[in-house]
């Protein structure tokens, strides 16, 4: 056990190194100098109040979308249709902060929790035919976020009304603004969805391995045969891991659309943020303290790489860097072997030149 959470903690740490390692030999065979862009890069997310803060406002509807795909791998399943949830929770959000008049204290939880139920509803079609029909979740939750996306932009243009492609602001008592938090990093647009996020990372820790329900879905997704030996519910822990991964991924939306943008636009494609999240989860070990480091990092690395354009460097070579550390944390396996490999011609070694003297 400890040597696996040695391997945890290991194996992402190489990756994001050598996944820098790539990113500065591309940077030399571009004819940029490494020394000086991971330098922009750096100042990028740590040189000022404001670059830490949108450090953190982009890291909240990330946290969510990691956790909402770490939820369904930690179950046995594979979400990858976060970025259809995350559009319908996004809609629901603003559309509740658009159409009631409210106290803030009702307001804005209203306006949550409507993101998550929105979320769960959409994610429970996939589990629906995972459950009752075997229906391969990957195939059926990727097409729903197709669905998704083309869904919200009907109810967008001929329920909710747009102006200039964007519905109006939602009023300030669904808001999740934070003048405080504004004025404390330079006026970025950081809001009091990251404290959301860090408790929903509580609330997944406790779910899973602090409830008897946890464990219920655990066993499903160890062991489906196992489980319904023991009396579980089988299809009914698949519909609810679903449901409880789709409640953080529409929440996921209600960072963007009650904090960071105010508002919802149209979109001709998608956000990237449910897509982003499985990489937050790969990299995060599907552990609830790793999604947020990981969900801090992604945040760091594409807010800090807009300012490694002041030195001609482009933004994409941030998109590289972020693929080869996606695919060193999947090559995991492979460099786990090497480890040990290494570590056993070491102590072989040392066991020879022992018996030599």
């Amino acid at each position: 056990m400890k040597l696996e959470r040695f391997y945890g903690i290991l194996i992402p740490i190489l990756s994001i190194i050598l996944g820098m390692v790539v990113g500065a030999i591309v940077m030399l065979a571009g004819g940029y100098d490494p020394i000086a862009g991971f330098d922009q890069l750096f100042y990028g997310i740590f040189g000022e109040p404001y670059s830490i803060g949108e450090t953190l406002r982009a890291a909240a509807p990330l946290i969510f979308a990691g956790l909402a795909v770490a939820f369904a791998f930690r179950t046995g399943l594979f979400n990858i249709g976060v970025e259809g949830q995350v559009l319908v929770g996004w809609m629901v959000a603003v559309w509740i902060g658009i159409e009631f008049d409210l106290p803030t204290a009702i307001h804005l939880p209203l306006a949550l929790i409507g993101a998550g139920l929105a979320g769960a509803l959409w994610a429970s079609i996939p589990g629906i035919l995972k459950a009752r029909f075997h229906v391969h979740e990957v195939i059926t939750s990727i097409m729903m976020n197709y669905i998704a996306l083309y869904v919200t932009n009907d109810i967008l243009r001929n329920v909710i009304g747009i102006e200039n492609e964007r519905t109006e602001s939602v009023k300030e008592t669904a808001s999740l603004a934070s003048p405080f938090l504004q004025e404390l990093t330079d006026f970025s647009r950081l809001h009091n969805g990251i404290f959301i996020a860090v408790l929903a990372a509580l609330v997944f820790w406790f779910i899973l391995w602090k409830t008897t329900l946890g464990y219920e879905l655990r066993a499903v997704g160890f062991n489906k045969s196992a489980a319904e030996y023991a009396g579980m519910g089988v299809n009914k822990n698949i519909v609810l891991s679903f449901v409880i991964s789709g409640v953080f991924a529409g929440l996921a939306g209600a960072m963007e659309g009650l904090g960071t943008f105010q508002n919802m636009t149209l979109n001709a494609s998608f956000t990237g943020v449910g897509f982003d999240g499985i990489a937050v989860a790969l990299l995060g070990a599907n552990n609830p303290i790793g999604v947020v480091l990981a969900a801090l990092l992604f945040a760091g690395l594409n807010i800090g790489g807009l300012s490694m354009q002041q030195i001609g460097i482009p933004p994409e070579l941030i998109k590289i860097i972020i693929a080869f550390i996606i695919i060193f944390v999947a090559s995991g396996y492979a460099i786990r072997l090497l480890i040990e490999k290494f570590t056993v011609k070491k102590t072989e070694t040392k066991k020879v030149k022992g018996a030599d003297k």
